[in-house]
């Protein structure tokens, strides 16, 4: 089923097993969220850097994960 938008509602999900589990875009995609949250994007990337793919994962739950459900 197709909704708008703005018909939207709850939680942002992404589905980590197809291309918006790429890390280039999870980033991407956390960097506007930081935006929209009012964070600072800086250390939340650095972090995110610091680390393989799981620890991405890890950081990405615990910076937006009361906003946004990850799918494997």
């Amino acid at each position: 089923m197709m909704k708008r938008k703005k018909e939207r509602r709850g939680k942002t999900e992404v589905d980590l097993t197809g291309p918006d589990g790429n890390a280039f875009v999870l980033m991407g995609m956390a960097a506007g969220w930081a935006k929209q949250l009012g964070k600072e994007w800086k250390p939340i990337q650095a972090e995110m850097t610091s680390g393989d793919y799981e620890h991405l994962l890890a950081v990405l739950e615990r910076e937006f994960g009361e906003h946004v459900i990850f799918y494997r």
